[in-house]
C-alpha cells in the first residue's frame, strides 16, 4: 500500500514540477518580448529628441568635439572662420 502513495505522490509531484516548467518558460518568453518592446521605444525616443541625429550630425566634420568621451555636442554662437 505505501508502495501505490508513494508512486501517486511521484506523478503528483512531477506534474506540479511541469507545470512549474511551463509557468517559468512563458515568463521568460513575456519578459523577453517586454524588453524588446521597451528597447524599442528607447530607439524611437531616441531618434524623436534628435539622440541619433546629432550623433550623425558630429562624424560629418562639424563642430562637436568629444562626443564619444562624453562632453556632448558642443554648439558654437559665432562663426569659428579666421577673421584676417
Amino acid at each position: 500500500m505505501g508502495a501505490v502513495v508513494s508512486c501517486i505522490e511521484s506523478i503528483f509531484r512531477t506534474i506540479g514540477s511541469v507545470i512549474m516548467a511551463i509557468v517559468t518558460g512563458i515568463g521568460s518568453i513575456l519578459t523577453a518580448i517586454i524588453n524588446g518592446i521597451v528597447s524599442f521605444f528607447g530607439i524611437i525616443v531616441s531618434f524623436l529628441t534628435c539622440g541619433y541625429c546629432s550623433r550623425r550630425h558630429g562624424t560629418t566634420g562639424g563642430t562637436t568635439t568629444g562626443s564619444r568621451r562624453g562632453f556632448g555636442r558642443r554648439r558654437h554662437g559665432a562663426t569659428t572662420t579666421s577673421r584676417i
